[in-house]
């Protein structure tokens, strides 16, 4: 992997994360105040789950 595929995915994640706010603030800050009052377990298991979900996609895309 040299730097530019580094770049290239980094600037997709930024496309990725700013869709929502753009086209839907409102429904986002909703979602957002909701992520707010999750427990620390709680975020940690969907930290958990998206990164074995990532790691799985790149094994199988790799």
């Amino acid at each position: 992997m040299d730097s530019t595929t580094f770049w290239l995915a980094f600037a997709l994640v930024l496309v990725i994360e700013g869709f929502m706010p753009f086209v839907s603030p409102g429904i986002w800050r909703k979602t957002f105040l909701q992520i707010l009052q999750l427990s620390d377990g709680q975020l940690r298991f969907f930290g958990l789950a998206s990164l074995l979900s990532g790691l799985v996609l790149i094994w199988f895309v790799v």
